[in-house]
């Protein structure tokens, strides 16, 4: 707790006396760990990688942008519009594609998500095609605007906090049980009676709105959008993020996010040679850390209390004698 407190003060008090390049980039980490954290939950808990999130990023982003431009209509409308098309996309698609498994399932997301991007290239008529949708109104609370990297930052990372706390709800519920379940055991999952299609679509869903809410904070942060933003290169990016991070701890999302949006602007000062110096460092993490940062940090943890809990039985009394 005193950690998590001490953590809380920092993140409070950065916008303040943080650089702004370094806000900024912040800002796009929450938004990407929003994403990311989507991802994740298909990943970590149910055993499905899913290369499609790209798509439904657009969606709220492409959403947000032509409810606020085109229509005139306020912010939550557009979260809203974004959320809808997205959830009802996600389930009409993954319904029948998530009866597939492993390879198979990775490869027809990867499709969806190179369909989508074409999609949102040849409906000019409503995404703008190259030239996009500019003018997105910023987000405005009590009649403030958040059109700054220091206001924004707030925004952003209060809806990502949100986000890891209702998945960190979902995942201790009977869902996130049956969840465990069928990645884990899917033949004893299904024997108990886990109706293990239903439950992937459920998620499916839960993973693409997670997506749209990221694209339409995108939309909203930068104020424009366009199709170059919604390529299958961003669904990788949005993978790597529970991969760098660990899939199934929710605080590894945070630490994933963070690394996918700091590293790469650090790298950068190196020249053109700073992507051969991000893919050795992703390849790094991988070698030393195959559950993620997070999990080697769990992994220290038990270490160190492994000879204290030896001890610590060791001075037990043998009642038994």
């Amino acid at each position: 707790m005193l950690a998590l407190a001490a953590c809380l003060a920092v993140g409070l008090a950065l916008p303040f006396v943080a650089p702004l390049p370094l806000v900024d980039r912040l800002v796009f980490a929450a938004i990407y760990g929003i994403a990311g954290l989507g991802v994740g939950l298909l990943l970590g808990q149910c055993g499905i990688l899913n290369l499609a999130q790209a798509l439904f990023y657009g969606i709220g982003a492409y959403a947000t942008a032509y409810a606020s431009v085109e229509l005139g209509w306020p912010p939550a409308a557009g979260f809203a519009a974004g959320l809808a098309v997205s959830g009802a996309l996600a389930f009409a698609i993954g319904w029948p594609t998530l009866r597939l498994n492993g390879y198979f399932l990775a490869l027809a997301t990867l499709a969806l998500g190179i369909a989508g991007h074409e999609l949102f290239f040849e409906w000019d008529w409503l995404t703008g095609g190259t030239f996009g949708i500019g003018g997105i109104p910023p987000i405005r609370l009590a009649g403030l605007p958040f059109n700054t990297p220091e206001t924004f930052y707030y925004i952003a990372w209060a809806v990502f906090l949100a986000a890891l706390f209702l998945a960190r709800n979902l995942i201790a519920s009977r869902n996130g049980l049956a969840m465990q379940a069928m990645r884990d055991a899917p033949d004893a999952a299904a024997v108990l009676g886990i109706d293990m299609h239903r439950l992937k679509a459920k998620m499916f869903v839960v993973s693409a709105m997670l997506g749209a809410v990221a694209g339409s904070l995108f939309a909203h942060y930068v104020g424009f959008v366009s199709v170059q933003s919604f390529g299958v290169e961003r669904s990788i990016q949005f993978l790597l993020i529970p991969v760098v991070g660990g899939a199934r701890s929710l605080v590894g999302m945070a630490v994933g996010a963070i690394f996918i949006a700091l590293v790469p602007e650090l790298l950068s000062h190196f020249g053109e040679i700073h992507h051969v110096l991000f893919g050795l460092a992703l390849v790094a993490v991988v070698i030393i850390c195959p559950d993620g940062i997070a999990g080697l940090w769990q992994g220290l943890r038990a270490r160190i209390a492994a000879p204290r809990t030896a001890e610590a039985s060791t001075k037990e009394p043998n009642h038994a004698a």
